[in-house]
């Protein structure tokens, strides 16, 4: 398989800096096997990657982890991007920058930060978390961003936890001075996958959710963009993961490796290439996991004849993969898919559970609340 002659350019780069991280959030999207702080690329390698990117079409940059402040030379990083060009957008628990360290951040070129916040509740924020005063933190943290008139989101993973508190999580939000709150489901691989009994929503928590976004979307509308969907176990149709498999954006390990999605390594069999070898655009264009599931040929039916195949492109492979055991799937989340009942059932099932037992992100309870010193 090659790469289609009308292939676009991606708009996105999400750069994970490093899997190091103070939270143990137990949905966290990274791998269940870290990179390791030997092996992440040096500010050097990611200003040359932010070069290509740049001439390649890429508009904006994601800084990611981990947390990306336990990069000492986060800074660095920052400026390397401003230099390229690309609007940087910081993704971070805000745990690690206090206000002297932000302020030379916005100088480097830093534009936006996106802050999570694990619920409105501190101490059920700070057991989602497993740091303690993590949220107290957050907050003091969302209030030094807005001071340097830098551009806030507010990003939420929402679960049976706090699934019921939306509304004052999108009133939170707004509180804080964000421009945008995305309210994200959390998805069913990786961490989350191993917690699916502990974090799965009832299906009446789910729908009492949905008519609370809607009667409050009116209330901010022209100062609040709100963004939630229905979670892709109880919807009847799949989103377009990414935008479509290696359609828009790519992602970058910690070590180099690039992905068409930052999950793609749960797909056995995959062969991903290394910026540390390759030109970005030549993995973009010829890279075997990007070709993998580019596009509608390596379609099967239901989705090969479906009416929506060029706009979700199939949905996840990685949900597949997850459901299905086949990654070439449908993703059960179609309800043209054999499996789409067994899904639903699946969270029904784990939605009924007693469990509220985290099995937290790569660490004991002993060291859930370890800090990253402010440099």
């Amino acid at each position: 398989m090659s790469a289609p002659e009308n292939l676009s350019s991606p708009l996105g780069l999400l750069a994970e800096l490093t899997h190091r991280c103070p939270l143990a959030c137990p949905y966290c999207s990274n791998p269940l096997a870290l990179d390791q702080r030997a092996d992440e690329l040096d500010a050097a390698t990611w200003a040359r990657v932010f070069r290509e990117a740049a001439a390649m079409g890429v508009l904006q940059l994601h800084l990611s982890g981990g947390e990306p402040a336990s990069r000492r030379d986060l800074i660095e990083i920052a400026a390397a991007a401003r230099d390229a060009g690309l609007y940087t957008n910081l993704i971070t628990s805000g745990l690690g920058i206090d206000a002297a360290r932000l302020a030379r951040l916005k100088q480097s070129g830093l534009d936006h930060v996106q802050l999570s916040l694990q619920d409105v509740d501190a101490e059920t924020a700070d057991r989602i978390a497993g740091y303690h005063g993590a949220h107290a933190r957050k907050l003091a943290f969302s209030r030094m961003v807005v001071e340097q008139q830098l551009a806030l989101t507010i990003n939420v993973v929402v679960h049976r936890a706090n699934i019921s508190r939306v509304s004052a999580l999108v009133e939170t939000a707004a509180a804080l001075g964000a421009g945008r709150v995305e309210i994200a489901h959390a998805q069913y691989y990786g961490w989350a996958l191993r917690n699916r009994k502990a974090l799965m929503p009832t299906p009446a928590q789910v729908a009492q959710a949905m008519q609370e976004m809607e009667s409050i979307r009116p209330r901010y509308a022209g100062r609040l963009v709100i963004d939630m969907v229905v979670p892709d176990y109880y919807a009847r149709r799949p989103k377009a993961c990414m935008g479509g498999w290696a359609r828009r954006s790519l992602n970058v390990t910690p070590s180099g490796r690039v992905l068409p999605c930052h999950a793609a390594e749960t797909i056995p069999g995959l062969e991903f290439w290394s910026v540390r070898d390759r030109p970005l655009a030549e993995i973009w264009r010829d890279s075997p996991a990007f070709l993998a599931f580019r596009g509608t040929d390596w379609m099967r039916e239901p989705c090969r004849s479906c009416d929506m195949r060029e706009i979700d492109f199939g949905g996840c492979r990685c949900q597949a993969l997850a459901i299905a055991g086949d990654a070439a799937a449908t993703d059960p989340a179609c309800e043209l898919s054999p499996l789409h009942t067994i899904m639903r059932k699946l969270a029904e099932s784990d939605a009924s559970t007693d469990d509220d037992e985290y099995q937290y992100r790569g660490r004991s309870a002993a060291e859930l609340a370890i800090a990253i010193p402010v440099r």
